[in-house]
């Protein structure tokens, strides 16, 4: 295989590779029999269909990164690797739980996973659930890598829909001979000292129930990872077979574990410090009045103190912190399994296969459920005065004097919220089996340079899930009407009424009034587990001519090389089968938001494609090296298609520097998800609050009355939902149109001979999509229906009862996918690395790569003048939030790595220094919440070989246990503990320990 710089080929270290213009072969040893040298001179490099030879080269830039990152990062999950590059912005991943997938994902450049085509072996990968588009790399084997080349930008044209912002091709080591057994063990440690613990102590002095302080050293997250993996040849040579088998299992970290996690925080003293907040939906109940018609206004509460009544609110002592339930990582068990097979039918024919299998099983798991806004109506409110849980100042506190004994009150006004603490938290136990099949064939033709590679792939991801732990609103609904039952005792209504159809024999009432618990039999009953299972697949029959125009004799007269050459077809079809039960349907789970609707769908695709590699001066003086890059794709999907091209230019005057720049056109069509998904309400994180909510809203009242708000309801705190969550109404759209995107690079990679061992590269990149799918912002349309009255914007916005967009699914501002504005990134990534050789002292290597933010742009809507770009970089939460959903997007990022390896060869041992430049809020939300903090990250490892088949690692990620940044502003995924921990390292040291031993 290829050398990406000769004079680091021997380095510990692993440089980066900057494009296939920097790949060189290394020349065999003299015993290597004539067939396997004529296997070295040509290699196939991400980023080009042709298989490259000489000083053919390309120019698209490509970073590397090597397997020796792994154990230096003691990398058990490929998304933790990816996630240290500048390139690569907050995904889905095992840090996430509330609104997490059970997947991992890469998001390069910051423009969405979506958007970044994920391969392995050159080979698309299929889509990674049934909620998800992004594969799932958690399928893929970390202990098998060989590597993992990122290319920069749009390359639809070489690989298809989906690569606007890049491409990242997960090498795999599939000639491997021997039998290895690789195992790692890795934990978390922090302690328990930062700028929390005087708040957490204040809380748990008023509120011991839900508040405590974490302190001390805490060790978690403890993970074991074992591979095992054999190969050799076979029949003489003409065969080589390996095989692979893994074990992986991660335990989980629980935010209350941590101090900057322990609480959700909100804001205090002017926005001038943080404060704990939480969930108005408590463990004893809180009773809202949409119409602030309560004695003491829109809220009361049942008395903890067991007096029986209802009392004032007094948003201290009464909210619910949940953030101590909530998984900070998700555990994990996977089993994985492989083969890799290749055989020479003859000399000039090889057949290959590649047969893969992951099980993973994973569980999310957040707060307990409780009745979000319920009563004798359901979503609809209401007490009955002849409740047997009321005492007789609670029924005079919500208005029962005067009426019938049974009469039922605030049906549309009153709201219970009442946390179901006995029931345990909620849980989604998400199980994925991915099956991946590829039989390919492929070989030269006769005595030209002409080759061809054909495969067949199938992959399939079954996906089944259960959520544990949640309520079902029709029995919440039947358990909370209770009514005597004639003899003494409490019974549900539907079971004494003059109805016998309703009755329901398993009804038990439930008390969420008295302020004591309830009982253990109306817990059971009101608990209903929701599942859903489905399967998503990939079919993909793809083939591929290549050769050089040698063949004709054609070639530019002033170069040595000829033109290389690659064409073919491909067919795809995508398919999406998902199932959720009749709950998840309807809607049934309180905790849910809203319904989960079955989607069923399917996409097809025939893409025809070219690429030409044309070296137009070469060797001459001035001139070492021209060339040119033309490729081009044409697709046809069932409704729509669509056209990708790319015309790239390298330059290299000598062979110490190159320059290169390319224009690509990359497309990405909708995906199934997209296209199909039935519409229906869920949630979504509103900056700040309704602006027509409190004491000093930020809508005036004419403002607030466009967005369809009864001016009496303007200012009422009942509009605004203490956990920052609203009502959305979102789905897909079979019409919409593929994405395009224009991509501009230009930069160099320089070789200096005068310097032996460095390498440098910068390039500039542009990226512009126009017309992306996305939605219109909640935000945005309930800001411009606000400000301008527009009737489009104020057609999607839809108060409910009492005007809330939260309290009932009434409520909502609809959201569903379209193709609207657009997205724009720049930027300039510079890389280098270094070995120098110091003799008796060892060989010193050092790595950097970096990015400089230029632009991350969004333009919600076509039109500017509504919606003018706004740029997010350096900016987090907000609108940036919104729309890129990465959390935070600093201006500057590096990674920038210092190996030592003594001349003796078993030492190496690396320290690395992560920086991420400050971000500021996209908002005003009071002065704690302006800036989340540079942050530094040290990390140390080290290897040695023990002995002659065993080597060994230790290593320390984040060796000072630096906090991450905090804010109130992060929401839920990519947030997740007051901070974004798919960007920064959340749970402290990561120590970790592993050793290979080859037999």
């Amino acid at each position: 295989m290829s050398s990406v710089f000769a004079g680091a080929a021997a380095l510990t270290l692993a440089a980066p590779a900057y494009a296939q213009d920097d790949v060189e072969r290394v020349d065999p040893p003299a015993s290597v029999q004539e067939d396997d040298v004529a296997r070295q001179e040509t290699i196939v490099v991400t980023g080009s269909l042709i298989p490259q030879s000489g000083n053919l080269v390309a120019t698209s830039p490509v970073t590397e990164i090597g397997a020796e990152q792994f154990d230096i990062r003691g990398t058990l999950k490929a998304e933790d690797l990816i996630n240290t590059l500048p390139q690569a912005f907050g995904a889905q991943g095992s840090n996430l739980a509330n609104g997490g997938t059970g997947t991992a994902s890469i998001n390069l450049r910051g423009l969405g996973s979506e958007r970044t085509l994920v391969l392995m072996n050159g080979r698309r990968l299929p889509y990674g659930s049934l909620n998800i588009s992004a594969p799932d790399i958690n399928s893929i084997p970390t202990q098998l890598v060989e590597r993992v080349d990122v290319l920069t930008g749009g390359a639809s044209a070489t690989y298809g829909s989906d690569a606007i912002s890049g491409v990242v091709n997960f090498v795999m080591n599939d000639d491997f001979e021997g039998f290895r057994i690789d195992s790692n063990y890795s934990f978390f440690q922090h302690n328990n000292d930062g700028e929390l613990q005087g708040l957490l102590q204040e809380y748990a002095a008023i509120n011991p129930s839900q508040f405590r302080v974490p302190s001390g050293s805490t060790v978690d997250g403890e993970a074991v990872d074992i591979t095992i993996m054999a190969g050799g040849k076979f029949d003489n040579g003409r065969g080589h077979a390996m095989a692979y088998a893994g074990y992986q299992n991660v335990n989980e970290v629980l935010q209350g574990d941590r101090d900057y996690s322990q609480c959700a925080l909100g804001t205090r003293a002017g926005g001038n410090e943080f404060d704990c907040v939480g969930s108005g939906t408590n463990q004893f109940t809180n009773l809202l009045s949409l119409g602030g018609n309560l004695p003491d206004g829109a809220w009361g509460r049942v008395d903890p103190t067991g007096s029986g009544d209802f009392i004032a609110r007094d948003f201290s002592t009464d909210t619910f912190n949940f953030n101590p339930f909530n998984h900070f990582q998700r555990p994990n068990e996977k089993y994985t399994f492989g083969t890799f097979l290749n055989y020479d039918i003859t000399e000039d024919i090889e057949a290959y296969g590649e047969f893969m299998f992951v099980s993973n099983e994973t569980n999310s798991q957040i707060a307990p459920s409780g009745v979000f806004g319920y009563g004798v109506t359901g979503g609809n409110g209401g007490l009955n005065c002849d409740n047997p849980y009321l005492s007789d100042q609670q029924t005079s506190y919500i208005g029962c004097d005067g009426l019938a004994p049974d009469a039922v009150v605030g049906v549309g006004d009153y709201l219970a919220l009442r946390r179901n603490v006995e029931g345990g938290p909620r849980n989604n136990d998400i199980r994925h089996q991915t099956f991946r099949n590829v039989i390919g064939i492929r070989g030269d033709l006769g005595d030209t340079s002409i080759g061809y590679d054909m495969y067949g792939s199938f992959s399939k991801v079954v996906r089944s899930e259960t959520y544990n732990n949640d309520l079902s609103i029709a029995k919440l609904t039947k358990a909370l009407y209770a009514v005597p039952d004639g003899n003494g005792g409490v019974a549900c209504s539907v079971n004494v009424d003059a109805d016998p159809t309703n009755d329901d024999p398993a009804c038990v009432p439930y008390d969420i009034w008295s302020g004591n618990a309830p009982d253990p039999a109306a817990v059971n009953y009101i608990v209903s587990p929701l599942n859903r299972n489905g399967d998503v697949t990939q079919t993909v029959l793809s083939g591929k001519l290549f050769g050089s125009l040698a063949d004709v004799g054609i070639s530019s007269p002033m170069a040595v090389d000829a033109p290389g050459w690659a064409f073919g077809a491909e067919y795809r079809r995508d398919t999406i089968d998902s199932n959720p039960d009749a709950n998840f349907q309807s809607g049934d789970g309180a905790g849910q938001g809203g319904p989960t609707t079955a989607i069923s769908g399917a996409q097809n695709v025939v893409d025809i494609f070219a690429e030409l590699d044309i070296p137009l001066v070469q060797e001459r003086p001035g001139i070492y090296d021209l060339n040119l890059d033309l490729a081009y794709r044409k697709s046809f999907y069932d409704d729509v298609d669509s056209d990708a091209y790319k015309v790239g230019v390298g330059y290299a005057p000598t062979p110490d520097v190159r320059f290169r720049g390319s224009f690509q056109r990359a497309v990405r069509a909708a995906n199934i998800f997209e296209l199909f998904d039935p519409q229906s309400i869920g949630l979504f994180d509103l900056t700040g609050d309704d602006p027509c909510a409190g004491p000093n809203p930020t809508f005036t009242v004419d403002q607030c009355a466009n967005t369809g708000l009864d001016p009496a309801n303007y200012g009422s705190t009942a509009l605004e939902n203490p956990a920052g969550q609203y009502n959305t109404f979102g789905g897909g759209n079979p019409d919409l149109q593929p994405e395009e995107s224009d991509t501009f690079t230009v930069g160099f990679v320089a070789t200096p001979t005068m310097l032996d061992g460095l390498t440098v590269s910068l390039d500039y990149f542009d990226i512009e999509v126009e017309g992306y799918i996305n939605t219109v912002p909640e935000e945005t349309s309930l800001q411009q229906c606000g400000l301008t009255g527009d009737a489009f914007f104020c057609s999607l916005v839809n108060r409910g009862a009492g005007g809330t967009l939260w309290a009932s699914q009434t409520g909502f501002i609809t959201a569903t996918n379209v193709n609207t504005g657009s997205l724009a990134t720049s930027g300039y990534d510079l890389q280098a690395s270094y070995a120098y050789d110091a003799g008796t002292a060892g060989i010193f290597s050092f790595d950097y790569t970096g990015t400089f933010l230029e632009s991350l742009e969004f333009q919600a809507l076509p039109d500017a003048s509504v919606t003018p770009p706004v740029d997010c970089v350096g900016l987090y939460a907000g609108r940036c939030q919104t729309n890129f959903g990465n959390g935070a997007n600093p201006e500057y990022r590096h990674k920038t790595s210092v190996t030592w390896a003594p001349i003796d060869g078993k030492l190496s041992l690396t320290g690395t220094w992560r920086y991420f430049s400050e971000v500021e809020l996209d908002g005003d939300e009071g002065a704690i919440n302006e800036t989340m903090d540079t942050q530094n990250y040290l990390d140390l490892s080290g290897s040695y070989q023990l002995l002659d088949n065993m080597s060994v690692r230790l290593g320390v990620n984040n060796i000072t246990d630096e906090d991450p940044p905090l804010s109130s502003e992060v929401g839920t995924a990519p947030g997740n503990g007051n901070t974004y921990p798919q960007v920064y390292d959340a749970m402290g040291r990561y120590i970790f320990m592993g050793a290979s031993i080859d037999f």
